[in-house]
């Protein structure tokens, strides 16, 4: 098979990593890849979200199979377009991808279909409405802005005054961009958080393995909200009763409502969801493998990727070849001095050639390029650090041995992922 992954973060990076492996694989390219994928793949210099230039790549080359990394050319119609020629793709349509692309589509499709999710007081088109709507919130309370806007569209305003400060700047300064024109106020949830993936062929499902992600910038989750600092997996994260709940209660109902709207959904769908007190609720979902999220997942399977995504595209996934390691895995994300705000790119990259040969160790490239024979940082999030092992401690304590011989200029990274499973592990949970 001569495959196509669309993207250039560290999601792309593991799905490049795991093809790789598939004896059924001869070629990957990779558009646009980055400084790691080029290693593994050959890197095309087109934007993942250029539809026209995707397809006649894809022409040109006569791809075997096309796996779609990020959200926007989801959002941008690529799979519509390919399926119009039976083109094989892994990864849902436009009109699917209103989950991702839209999160008062979303929101309305949770009430429509009854399943859990926050409360929601509201969606405003007018700065005026979403002010005068503040006046009656309970504290804290969450604003989302409407469309894509790269992990930076949710905020928990602790109080009216932080509320309008994010209003002001998504809906009047234009901060977020067109995705920030409208936005929605649901009730904050309280409890802890689970990314649960599925990989659905359109009838069949299989769940990927559980993951935690860590969004706030620094430890002891302070600081502003980034796509993600870290993530870990190990099965701890999701006894039997919890699994049977979100499948019954969330899973299925969510499967049956697209199917009921007359959506058909192929490809992985993320479910963001909070552990309340009352139960699980969704807070998102994502229509595509999470990142970091992807990293910890993709260093527990133990199976073929290209058999797998080959058959999702066909349309006959069988849930049972889809086999994990047993243990935990770990991913740790070294990014740039100033992330999520204003940071500089170009660093000098140092270290990576001493990890090659670190078993159970991979390091996972999102926010690089090669400039000659130099990797440097091209982006926020630079490198994500993976590793697996029996238990988590095991894993986070690889991850972190290798995180400490790389070394850029204003790297930084957050030195507690996974910390707080043990916490939640002696507290009985």
């Amino acid at each position: 098979m001569k495959i196509l992954v669309l993207g250039g973060g560290g999601r792309e990076h593991a799905l490049v990593w795991k093809l790789k492996q598939s004896p059924r694989v001869e070629k990957i390219w990779c558009a646009p890849g980055n400084g790691g994928i080029a290693a593994e793949a050959e890197c095309v210099a087109i934007d993942a979200g250029d539809v026209g230039a995707i397809v006649a790549f894809a022409e040109k080359v006569h791809t075997d199979l096309t796996v779609v990394g990020p959200e926007l050319p989801l959002v941008n119609g690529l799979t519509d377009a390919f399926r119009r020629r039976n083109w094989p793709v892994v990864g849902p349509s436009q009109q699917a991808a209103q989950l991702e692309g839209s999160k008062i589509f979303s929101k309305e499709f949770l009430d429509r279909h009854g399943i859990p999710t926050a409360k929601m007081y509201g969606t405003y088109d007018s700065p005026k409405e979403a002010y005068e709507a503040l006046n009656s919130v309970v504290w804290p309370l969450v604003i989302k802005a409407n469309g894509l806007c790269a992990g930076k569209g949710v905020f928990l305003a602790p109080d009216f005054a932080a509320a309008k400060d994010f209003v002001q700047r998504a809906m009047e300064k234009d901060e977020l961009g067109p995705g920030g024109k409208r936005i929605l106020l649901e009730e904050a949830l309280d409890g802890e958080e689970l990314s649960f993936i599925i990989l659905t062929d359109g009838k069949r499902y299989a769940p990927l393995v559980p993951t935690r992600d860590h969004k706030r910038v620094f430890d002891g989750n302070q600081g502003p909200n980034t796509g993600g600092m870290g993530a870990y997996s190990t099965d701890e994260l999701l006894p039997d009763p919890l699994r049977e709940t979100i499948r019954s209660a969330i899973v299925e109902p969510t499967l049956q409502g697209l199917a009921a709207d007359g959506i058909p959904y192929q490809g992985f769908l993320y479910i963001g969801l909070m552990l309340t007190k009352s139960g699980p609720k969704v807070l998102e979902f994502n229509c595509r493998l999470g990142d970091p999220e992807a990293q910890a997942i993709l260093a527990r399977a133990d199976f073929d990727w290209g058999e797998i995504l080959s058959d999702v595209a066909a349309g006959r996934l069988d849930p049972s070849k889809l086999h994990w390691k047993h243990g935990a895995s770990a991913c740790v994300v070294l990014t740039s001095g100033g992330y999520p705000r204003k940071f500089e790119s170009g660093k000098k990259i140092d270290g990576l050639t001493s990890l090659e040969q670190i078993t159970g160790v991979k390091v996972l490239h999102a926010g690089t390029k090669l400039v000659g024979d130099t990797v440097v940082t091209n982006g926020g999030r630079v490198l994500g650090v993976t590793a697996a092992g029996k238990t988590l401690e095991a894993a986070l304590a690889s991850a972190y041995d290798a995180a400490a011989k790389i070394h850029f200029e204003g790297m930084h990274y957050r030195k507690d992922i996974g910390a707080h499973a043990s916490e939640l592990r002696a507290a009985g949970h």
